[in-house]
């Protein structure tokens, strides 16, 4: 199964979401929703996460969720660990409870996180499990519009600031959003994810692929990854390498007998990051065969993994590639 790209770190904001497995029921009682709620409470303790809102439906929830410290994998997991050995239980049952992997999307909080808090609290309206979107007690809307006691672990003031600085005004002002809308003509923010989980504008998502995904290797358990990485000419990075080990261009494209170290690390980066075809690698490459390309990437890889310093020399060198 193919692993989903997480992009994790301090501030980070994301739309957690996971189903049950085959379409099944995660939620059948008040008691396995409280359950669930509880573990979120305490998760809030545990990895110091924040939660802005939430909607447990029927064979699924929703979390919009801010975490201070680059955790979301660890504190969802334990969550649905949490959760699922109190469902197998209670229920007397066994195997999974989830549809696989959770699914996140990272947010730029400030574009989106009140659009999709909106559009996450009107989700029993469009499913038709109430008439009224207020009238549905598993989601955090009844406290955004103050008709219940907000639980302590739950962060209301971050959306809310955004309708007004007295508690009323925000209240209603939040409920006119949200019910106002006609949930016909109700755009899913989600329509505008890049690469299937980045949700931001052109800048944000640029941002991201610099930041993070350039610096990480091809994984072909994580295809997200191949379709994100920002690309980058063969030649560019054999002018990087030329300048660093102070030798010309032609001496690192030319095959050799000699081990040539700035050759080595060029095929490398030029693997992970030019997307190109092992044969047109290998072409590039003083017509090195595509076999003796991928030799030299995975003999190279293995010899980074076992040397710091080499590690370091390589990091210096993607940096000043990619300028992050």
């Amino acid at each position: 199964m193919a692993r989903p790209l997480r992009i994790e770190y301090p501030g980070a904001y994301y739309h957690v979401m996971n189903r049950g497995n085959a379409q099944e029921d995660i939620f059948k009682t008040e008691r396995d929703r409280e359950k669930f709620l509880e573990y979120l409470e305490r998760a809030v303790e545990r990895f110091s996460i924040r939660i802005h809102t939430y909607c447990l439906m029927t064979n699924h929830y929703h979390l919009l969720i801010e975490t201070p410290e680059p955790n979301l994998s660890a504190a969802i997991q334990w969550i649905n660990v949490s959760y699922a050995a109190y469902f197998n239980t209670k229920k007397k049952r066994r195997g999974h409870l989830f549809q696989g992997r959770f699914k996140s999307i990272l947010i730029e909080a400030d574009e989106y996180l009140t659009h999709l808090s909106r559009y996450i609290h009107l989700n029993p309206l469009r499913a038709k499990m109430v008439e009224l979107v207020h009238e549905y007690q598993w989601s955090s809307y009844p406290a955004f519009i103050g008709t219940v006691k907000p639980p302590k672990w739950l962060e209301l003031s971050w959306i809310l600031s955004g309708f007004g600085k007295k508690k009323k005004t925000a209240f209603n002002k939040y409920k006119d959003f949200v019910e106002g809308v006609d949930i016909r003509n109700l755009e899913d923010p989600g329509r505008f994810v890049s690469g299937g989980f980045i949700l931001g504008d052109v800048e944000f998502v640029k941002w991201v692929k610099k930041k993070f995904i350039s610096r990480m290797n091809d994984n072909k358990d994580i295809p997200q990854l191949k379709k994100l990485k920002p690309r980058i000419s063969p030649e560019k990075i054999v002018n990087a390498l030329s300048t660093e080990f102070k030798c010309s261009d032609q001496n690192i494209l030319t095959k050799g007998r000699k081990v040539n170290r700035a050759r080595d690390i060029a095929v490398y980066l030029s693997r992970d990051n030019c997307g190109m075809k092992i044969k047109d690698l290998g072409t590039y490459f003083g017509n090195a065969t595509g076999a003796s390309i991928t030799m030299t990437y995975n003999r190279f890889h293995g010899e980074l993994l076992k040397n710091r310093r080499l590690k370091g020399q390589v990091n210096r060198i993607k940096k000043r590639i990619f300028k992050f």
